[in-house]
Parts: structure tokens; sequence; C-alpha cells
């Protein structure tokens, strides 16, 4: 029988969660029964080239708390209706509607659709794989929107963000059909890719040894600016 997930954040944020560093997993904005998500966003580098590059995360949801989940995203998102709820990790195939409203300017970048979730057999060696539906992204529209993409096992919809040089070892590789069929990480509404560059030259392998920006001022001109509203998401499955 299909079943469809549905948040309207009549709630508060119902597990949904920002990120920002150092601090980690935040609390989202609601407002009028709608998540909000404001620039400036942090700089998530644990993709930085040679792979797939830099984004921004704007509202995330995990899909499964084990053992060790950890309590801080708990006490960030608060509770969780899709965990509880039982709903699947597998999103092969799902429909993903959500009802959105912003102004950004994006300067390069897609507000598109991502998933992540660990592929690896022995949890004591991670491989937890990342990957944005970069062929359908959304429009951030002034007025309300309603859009609607499809999780398909399609690789060439699909930018495997792979890992940074000294995070080998915790982010790896694979083919969005078998990450599809166990999203066990979570899902998240991100801006891809970024133009990251520093204010001020940086000698060597600037991604190696600057990458998240501490050694060194972002050139924020090149970076999206502005605000995404979510007044609904919807997830239906085959």
């Amino acid at each position: 029988m299909n079943r469809t997930f549905r948040e309207t954040f009549d709630h508060g944020p119902c597990g949904w969660i920002g990120w920002e560093a150092p601090v980690g997993p935040t609390p989202i904005e609601i407002r009028d029964s709608a998540a909000i998500s404001r620039s400036p966003w942090w700089i998530d580098c644990n993709h930085a080239p040679p792979d797939a590059g830099y984004l921004h995360i704007l509202f995330a949801l995990h899909t499964y708390h084990g053992p060790k989940f950890p309590e801080t995203i708990k006490k960030a998102g608060g509770p969780n209706p899709y965990v509880a709820g039982g709903f699947p990790t597998n999103l092969t195939n799902a429909r993903v509607t959500v009802r959105l409203k912003g102004e950004v300017k994006l300067r390069g970048a897609q507000m598109c659709f991502h998933v992540q979730g660990n592929l690896s057999q022995d949890p004591s060696k991670p491989n937890s794989v990342n990957q944005v539906l970069t062929a359908q992204p959304f429009q951030i529209t002034r007025d309300w929107s309603e859009q609607t993409v499809q999780l398909v096992p399609d690789q060439r919809q699909w930018t495997d963000l792979g890992t940074r040089l000294d995070r080998v070892g915790f982010y790896g590789g694979g083919g969005i059909d078998q990450l599809l069929r166990n999203v066990n990480g979570d899902f998240i509404f991100v801006l891809f890719p970024l133009d990251v560059k520093p204010l001020v030259p940086v000698a060597g392998n600037m991604h190696a040894k600057w990458w998240d920006g501490r050694d060194g001022a972002v050139d924020v001109s090149r970076l999206p600016e502005g605000h995404v509203m979510l007044d609904e998401v919807r997830i239906e499955f085959p």
C-alpha cells in the first residue's frame, strides 16, 4: 500500500535542522507554519575538490535513529515524525513535493534535493555516500509555488559528491541505485554548487589547506544570499 509522508511545520521543526560551524546541528526558524533558512549559510566543505565541491545546507531531516544517534541532533530538531512513523529509508522512485518561496541571489548555485546514507557493511568502516539530484533543481519563486521531483535511480541525474582529501575513509562513493534503496542517513535541501574563493590568495592546494575558511576570509560576493521558506514537504512512496 502506498504511503505519503507530509510535513506542514504546524507543530514546530518536527526533526528538521540546519547546520552551522562550529556549533553543528541548529534549530530551524519557524514562522506562520513555515520553515525559514537565511543567509549567511555555512560552507559545507566535506566534498571539496578534487571531488564535487562545496554546498550550503538549508533544511535537513534524518531518516533513521540508530543506537548511537547524536543527542545534539535530537535536541536541535525535536521529535522526528519521519522516524517515529516508521517511514521507509527506501526512497527509490519516491516523489518529493514542496511548497516554497523565497528570494535568493543564487550566483551559480541551484536548490536541489540531497540524499545521504552509510553503505558500509562494516559499522567500524563507514562509507557515507552523498548524492545531489542536480538534473531536477527547484525554482525559488517570489510567491508560493508547488514543485515535484522524482528520485529516479538514474546516475545521469545525480552528482556523487565524493569526499575531500582528508575525509577519505569516512565519506566515500557508491551508485545512486544502491543509495536510494537505503537512505539511512538524511535528506537535505541544499544550494549547490558554490563558487568558494578566499579573499587573500592561499599558497598551494587551497582546497586541502583552506577548505573551511578558518585560515582566511571567504569572498561572500560569490556565494548565495537571501532566504528560502518551506511551507510543506510531501514524499509519496511508490
